[in-house]
């Protein structure tokens, strides 16, 4: 059985290396509902490369968001 590559599978630290972030990142984003993941067993947590590849946002696009957000809080 092979997996394809969209839906490869990534450990909590091979997602961090991967956004060059910390473990604890990843899983402050698991916790929250930003980031799925899968459990495999007990303890061994699972991501989807291309969910985790999804995290990412260009910089315009966030921008936009916090502007958006403080103008609303103006009114």
């Amino acid at each position: 059985m092979t997996i394809s590559v969209e839906h490869e599978l990534l450990t909590v630290a091979e997602a961090a290396d991967r956004l060059r972030v910390t473990t604890r990142y990843i899983r402050m984003l698991i916790a929250d509902g930003t980031l799925p993941a899968m459990r495999l067993g007990r303890r061994s947590i699972r991501l989807r490369r291309d969910d985790v590849d999804h995290v990412l946002r260009p910089i315009e696009t966030w921008i936009s968001e916090v502007t958006k957000s403080t103008s609303a809080r103006r009114l």
